[in-house]
């Protein structure tokens, strides 16, 4: 069962998915740094966000292979089928 974060990002267009992506990683850094200079109250909030950060990417990702041509597809199937 898909998440309700995974929901909602459906819903985003191309351009505020990836200024999302671009956001969540900003702040992903300053949590490290945060993190790493005086420790963090909840430090799971580090592990959410690279979950969130995979959910982006993941989006990107599948709208990406959505679009591609028939030919680019069979091009990456044979590109993985080398792969194995």
């Amino acid at each position: 069962m898909a998440s309700s974060k995974f929901q909602e990002l459906k819903g985003f267009s191309d351009e505020d998915l990836k200024a999302e992506l671009v956001t969540t990683e900003e702040q992903y850094g300053k949590l490290k740094f945060d993190h790493a200079v005086r420790g963090l109250d909840n430090p799971l909030v580090l592990t959410e966000a690279r979950k969130d950060i995979a959910r982006l990417k993941t989006e990107v990702r599948r709208r990406e292979i959505e679009a591609m041509s028939a030919e680019d597809i069979a091009m990456r199937s044979k590109i993985r089928e080398r792969r194995r």
